[in-house]
């Protein structure tokens, strides 16, 4: 029993000098905040200040940052008992705007062998230049981009949306009304003449009833203007279309239309490339109102044909046919063709098929 005694406190006294001669890093601060700083003044730094505690030579290994926006460094040589050292964090602010909160990990042969410092602040976005804001160029005139993308609309009105321009020439550049608009859109420029450097809007009113189309859709119109680099500009406007539906309590849900295939998807498994292949996709209106199939849209390499029976019954069914054609593909295929109606609860379905092609 002595002698356990004697062991355990042998072990503890070798513990206690162990940890007497390793280092003890104290530093003057753990988080440094430097408040808000500008986007385009480039990179931040700052030293934390530490002091070495202990009764051994300090050695750094190892400084981890939490991401990589920060670049650490520090004092690579042993830091002797009571003097110093410092970990340096330089953070970049390019690209990262808003409030920020950064650590770095400082492994050494202290104990606990890892401290954390951490620095904090705010990233003031820089001016957009107008070639940040409009990077599109059409002669002398910027836009944000000839691809004017409306996003999701529905049916239920027209919407209005707006997308900025700016004259980058050095004289005055004057709209005439648009060319090539479709009956469904309305494009307007304001202001009509846009003076040296002036910003100004391409407005478009949409009627996406009046488009009578569903899903994934494209229209164009003409810029005409009196730039002396180019009066005639063609601008792409895309959408995607929705039915609308007015907001249904469940009895109302309960009574409308219902589209029901009997599978959503079909796998033809391996085909020869060149070949094509044929299903049928079966469906039936399960609802208490009488279904419509508004639109019928297949993606690229396949085809869908227009269903047997476009309005529906209660309790009707019908057929759509896909055919998949192999011809300059190889490997796995997927394609979907969608089918949009007047189903309150799924307005817009998508089937699947798939096809492992091959040579042989």
């Amino acid at each position: 029993m002595v002698r356990i005694t004697v062991i355990v406190a042998f072990l503890i006294f070798l513990k206690f000098q162990l940890f007497a001669q390793t280092g003890v890093i104290q530093f003057e601060e753990t988080t440094f905040d430097f408040g808000s700083i500008n986007e385009e003044k480039g990179p931040v730094s700052h030293e934390f200040k530490f002091t070495n505690k202990g009764s051994a030579p300090l050695v750094i290994s190892e400084v981890r940052a939490s991401c990589g926006c920060t670049t650490p460094a520090w004092t690579k040589e042993p830091v002797l008992p009571g003097q110093t050292g410092v970990v340096k964090a330089q953070f970049d602010p390019n690209n990262r705007p808003g409030a920020f909160n950064k650590s770095l990990t400082i492994t050494a042969n202290t104990e606990p062998a890892t401290n954390v410092v951490f620095i904090k602040g705010t990233v003031i976005p820089k001016p957009k230049s107008p070639a940040d804001e409009f990077p599109d160029t059409l002669g002398s005139l910027r836009v944000t981009s000839r691809y004017m993308n409306l996003g999701g609309l529905t049916t239920k009105e027209p919407v209005v949306k707006e997308f900025g321009i700016y004259n980058d020439g050095t004289t005055p550049v004057t709209f005439q009304p648009a060319q090539s608009v479709p009956k469904h859109m309305k494009v307007v420029v304001e202001p009509a003449t846009l003076q040296p450097k002036q910003k100004g809007i391409i407005k478009i009113t949409y009627d996406a009833k009046a488009k009578n189309d569903f899903g994934y859709v494209h229209d164009n119109f003409i810029l005409v203007s009196n730039d002396k680099k180019g009066g005639k500009r063609n601008i792409n406007v895309v959408a995607t279309i929705n039915e609308y539906f007015p907001p249904m309590n469940p009895e109302q849900l309960a009574l409308a239309p219902r589209l029901s295939f009997d599978k959503t998807v079909h796998d033809f498994g391996s085909v020869k490339e060149g070949t094509t292949s044929e299903t049928e996709f079966e469906f039936t209106n399960t609802g208490k109102q009488d279904l419509i199939i508004r639109k019928v849209k297949a993606s690229c390499g396949c085809t869908a044909g227009t269903p047997e029976k476009t309005l529906l019954k209660p309790g009707e069914k019908s057929k759509i046919k896909v055919t998949f054609n192999s011809a300059g593909r190889e490997g796995m295929e997927t394609k979907t063709v969608t089918i949009y109606s007047n189903d309150p609860q799924g307005s817009n379905q998508t089937l699947t098929i798939k096809a492992k092609v091959g040579k042989e």
